[in-house]
């Protein structure tokens, strides 16, 4: 089961001088027990394209199909398509309304008509797969540290049970350990047979963790495929705004020097092919 985006368009302000186009044309392909990345600079249409992916916004042109239903064919079940993609917001404040962090994971499931035991169980699912420490549940989640907002709307999401995670630049304002927790969070979900959208600009963290990636350029999508494909491309035909990582980068000069690497091999492959380069230790 997969979300199929097939030469999806979408234009903000249409018929106005401040006529934006967003996406142009766009496809890519979201199975189930994979990580896709999005990237892209700043107005390139990653948010736009995700806001497509949980139907907050709906096709003008090209065409959206969740698990085989195409949306724009079916709008009378669009509460039942939403429900299973969830998206978690770049800023999770924006996404916060209730008292405590109990009502914000509880009001989902809630809305579905989860009561009683089942709904307890919604709960303790989604803050265990959330990470988010339980003693939080009574807190207001506006009193809470960014990275326990972040947790906290993760588990508001994970509580419907989705088959499919978007996330929005899920890593902002994150330090490197609380980036670390959460992408393990994201391959643990994924490894549970959830589909995993990451948004982001982070073209080094995409490269290292995701099982697809799709670059998208003026809402454009350039390239899509495997990270080793998208960085060989990336490598040839540089998109304004993303920067190879530095380690790809010094492969890619080993490479001129008649050392092959994969531009995603990891710090210890380089270290042990310049050892049996050189025959000594680096």
């Amino acid at each position: 089961m997969s979300i199929v985006v097939s030469e999806l368009r979408h234009t903000y302000n249409e018929g106005t001088p401040a006529r934006s186009e967003a996406l142009r044309g766009v496809s890519v392909v979201i199975e189930r027990g994979q990580w896709v990345s999005i990237v892209g600079h700043t107005g390139s249409g990653k948010s736009t394209l995700a806001q497509h992916l949980n139907l907050l916004l709906l096709p003008q042109s090209g065409s959206v199909s969740i698990d085989g239903t195409d949306v724009t064919r079916d709008a009378k079940n669009l509460r039942g398509l939403r429900r299973r993609v969830g998206l978690v917001f770049q800023y999770p404040e924006q996404q916060f309304f209730a008292e405590t962090v109990r009502d914000e994971i509880e009001f989902a499931p809630l809305n579905w008509g989860v009561t009683g035991r089942e709904l307890d169980e919604c709960v303790e699912m989604a803050v265990r797969s959330s990470g988010l420490d339980p003693a939080l549940l009574g807190s207001n989640p506006f009193a809470i540290s960014g990275g326990q907002r972040r947790r906290a709307a993760l588990a508001s999401v994970l509580s419907m049970r989705p088959d499919y995670l978007v996330l929005d630049e899920p890593t902002a304002g994150l330090d490197a350990a609380g980036i670390r927790e959460l992408r393990q969070l994201m391959a643990s979900v994924r490894d549970e047979g959830m589909g995993v959208v990451q948004v982001t600009h982070d073209l080094e963290g995409a490269l290292a963790n995701s099982d697809r990636i799709l670059v998208l350029e003026r809402g454009v999508g350039v390239t899509c495929g495997d990270a080793e494909s998208v960085a060989e491309y990336l490598l040839r035909s540089p998109v304004q705004g993303l920067l190879m990582p530095p380690l790809a980068r010094f492969i890619a000069g080993l490479r001129e020097r008649g050392i092959h690497l994969p531009l995603t091999a990891g710090v210890g492959d380089v270290i042990n092919s310049l050892e049996e380069r050189l025959g000594c230790e680096v």
